[in-house]
This record gives C-alpha cells, sequence and structure tokens, in this order.
C-alpha cells in the first residue's frame, strides 16, 4: 500500500500528547496549530485548529493499525466503515496555506478583519480606546489602526502601528 495521508483522532486536549508521541516514533506527521488572542493572558496563545485531530502521512500496511490506535493520546482513526478515510495531498497542502495566512494575519481573530472594522485597544497607554482597522503590516504582527484623537473643537484619525494581540474586534455602533 502507497504512502497516504490519514487522520488520527485524539482523546480531548491531547493532540499535542499524541502529535509528540507519533513524532517520537518518526511517524510524519501535520498537526495545524493557530496563534490565538485570548481574553485571559494566562491561556494559551497556540490552539489547535483542528481540535481532537492529527494527520499521519504513512503506509498503513508497513506500520499497522493498533501501533497508532492504542497509542498515548489516540482514539483512532477517522474511518469510513472498518477502512481508516485516506486525505488527498491537495487538502492537506490548502490546509496548510490557510494556517500560514492565520498566523501571518496575527491570528484566528485578525483572519476575517477588514478595513473600517471597529476595534478597541487592549493594554496599553491607549487601552480602551475604540479605533478603525487600516491594515495589517506584512511580514509582522503589527497591524495599523486610525485612532480618533480630539485636539480642542476639531477630531483628527491619527495613524498608528501596534501588535495585533491588543486589539479586540467591535460591533458597529448604530450612531
Amino acid at each position: 500500500m502507497p504512502v497516504n495521508w490519514y487522520v488520527l483522532r485524539s482523546k480531548p486536549n491531547k493532540e499535542t500528547l499524541l502529535w509528540e508521541q507519533l513524532n517520537i516514533r518518526n511517524v510524519e506527521t501535520f498537526y495545524p496549530q493557530i496563534r490565538v488572542q485570548p481574553v485571559n493572558p494566562r491561556a494559551r496563545r497556540i490552539k489547535a485548529y483542528f481540535p481532537g485531530y492529527v494527520f499521519v502521512h504513512l503506509d498503513l500496511d508497513q506500520t499497522g493499525l493498533s501501533v497508532l490506535q492504542w497509542m498515548p493520546g489516540a482514539i483512532g482513526f477517522v474511518s469510513s466503515g472498518n477502512q481508516p478515510s485516506m486525505v488527498p495531498e491537495a487538502l492537506i497542502h490548502a490546509i496548510k496555506k490557510k494556517v500560514d495566512q492565520i498566523n501571518a494575519a496575527g491570528g484566528e481573530l485578525f483572519d476575517g478583519l477588514k478595513k473600517g472594522d471597529l476595534v478597541e485597544i487592549q493594554s496599553g497607554p491607549f487601552a480602551g480606546y475604540e479605533a478603525i482597522f487600516d491594515a495589517r503590516l506584512p511580514g509582522s504582527e503589527r497591524v495599523r489602526v486610525l485612532l480618533k484623537l480630539i485636539q480642542g473643537r476639531s477630531a483628527k484619525l491619527a495613524k498608528m502601528e501596534i501588535p495585533a494581540g491588543l486589539l479586540e474586534r467591535r460591533k458597529k455602533s448604530n450612531k
């Protein structure tokens, strides 16, 4: 049987353990993880893109099902009938590309953020201020926002570059 991609299910919150076990056994894996902007500063900043699943690339006839199904952290393969389901190589590449885009954008929260969206700065000297999202800065985790500054009787929009993790999306007001 040729080498193919399969999906191995993990016990709840044991994806990393399973991924580590597979790496120890020199099994080629793909464990997509994305950056997140947690509300709690002590919470994990990386999470599984597909909680409960790890992709494995192997020849099942050579490796054997039971070796992987009974590994610490594993539940079994995603199957159709009694046969593990194969995942097309093109789908693996598409997932890798999407995960890279999300991480390059500064994390999951910013994946769908568009120019003009209302955001709030969560910490730093401008904590609590609302701003307008302007752009992601390529090759970094920074974004550009427009902050409304009031000087006397006039208001100006000032461009600021800040870390993407300091922002939280806000719903547009009905004003």
